[in-house]
């Protein structure tokens, strides 16, 4: 078993509420709405819910591929829910939920696994690489990290052009080993830009354990070197994690910097679909995980405290279990982008050669030719 981040750090792990969802001595509480609280609480569900849908579509060959956020719900919910309607997301793989929790339709979520017309991307992108300009979440593109001065860059134009905004970069802790991170943190620091770095630390990078790629006593040391404030923070307690990131985009708002936060938790899934984890990791040590569930931290606070009931959980489960199959229906039944379609968006106005190309690629599909296979007419 990989030795646990929490025994090895020099840093004090925040937390409000302890493993069994009871409120830590002398933990603040952030101050939070109680309908809030229940948005955020039923959007981890629906995440996880999700999760375990997809897992599903997958095995049965209707998407090729997907990546599990199972058991990080509190640190990509409780993180972006710290963000206001005008910030930016700039995430990684698994802070896809993020779209539902700023407004954006689950049957376009879908259609994006699916890569059809309702997607905005039209399937040209990978399925997890979501892109939604509606509600500002910029796609990344898998190439390790380089979402983070992506981020940066454009928290300085915000500073630049005066306006109140965050950007929010988000980064696994393999990702850190990457030079990008250190690109970012330096620049952010030296620029004093608006913007949170998030490391979901879920303690694999795929089949590495962090163990092996850093011997830091933690993640959020290493803000030290940059000059800028690190946090670490239990990433299954929703309440630790939004206040400990409302206070970092607080502070970035007030022209204050950039703050790094390290979110422990743990990947509970694979890596993505096409990953075995059973073949690098012992299943006692997902057990331990399984157990601090955040689910189940956050649901056990919520009904010691009366915000929540057994009763009010089954009518979720419900109404989130025909949400998912309708919004399932209706992506799917979307047609697939035609092939004169990959001209698109490529060009605000289309250069003579690709003008020509895509005349060609007309008169092929009126002579008959099928994508994927021999022209009707036989030749």
């Amino acid at each position: 078993m990989s030795t646990a981040v929490t025994e090895r750090s020099e840093v004090e792990l925040v937390r409000c509420l302890d493993e069994e969802g009871v409120v830590v001595p002398g933990a603040a509480l952030p101050s939070i709405s109680d309908d809030r609280l229940i948005e955020l609480y039923s959007t981890m569900r629906l995440m996880r819910a999700i999760d375990l849908r997809l897992e599903g579509l997958q095995r049965m060959g209707r998407i090729g591929f997907f990546g599990s956020a199972r058991g990080q719900e509190a640190s990509v919910i409780g993180s972006g829910a710290a963000l206001e309607k005008d910030d930016w997301v700039f995430p990684a793989l698994r802070e896809n939920a993020l779209l539902l929790l700023r407004g954006w339709p689950l049957s376009r979520y879908f259609a994006h696994m699916f890569g059809n017309q309702l997607d905005p991307t039209r399937g040209r992108m990978q399925p997890m690489h979501f892109s939604a300009r509606e509600v500002n979440v910029v796609s990344w593109s898998s190439c390790i990290a380089n979402q983070l001065p992506q981020a940066v860059g454009a928290a300085w134009a915000m500073k630049h052009k005066r306006r109140p905004t965050v950007a929010m970069g988000y980064i696994g802790d393999g990702g850190t080993s990457e030079p990008d991170f250190a690109v970012a943190l330096n620049n952010a620091a030296v620029w004093k830009a608006p913007c949170v770095v998030v490391i979901q630390n879920n303690q694999w990078a795929i089949s590495v354990p962090l163990a092996k790629q850093c011997v830091a006593p933690s993640l959020a040391i290493k803000a030290q070197a940059f000059g800028l404030p690190g946090v670490r923070v239990d990433g299954n307690d929703l309440l630790a994690v939004y206040r400990e990131t409302k206070a970092a985009v607080d502070r970035a708002r007030r022209g204050e910097g950039p703050t790094l936060l390290e979110l422990v938790t743990f990947r509970m899934g694979g890596h993505s679909s096409a990953d075995d984890p059973s073949r690098y990791r012992h299943a006692d040590e997902v057990a331990t995980w399984a157990a601090r569930c955040p689910l189940k931290r956050l649901r056990a606070w919520l009904e010691s405290t009366g915000r929540w009931s057994e009763e009010k959980e089954q009518a979720l489960a419900e109404r989130q279990r025909q949400a998912i199959s309708e919004a399932v229906k209706e992506a799917e039944k979307a047609p697939l982008p035609p092939p004169t379609d990959l001209v698109e968006d490529v060009y605000a106005a289309p250069p003579p050669a690709l003008l020509r190309q895509k005349a060609a690629l007309e008169a092929e599909l009126a002579d008959g030719w099928k994508p994927g296979g021999k022209a009707a007419s036989g030749h």
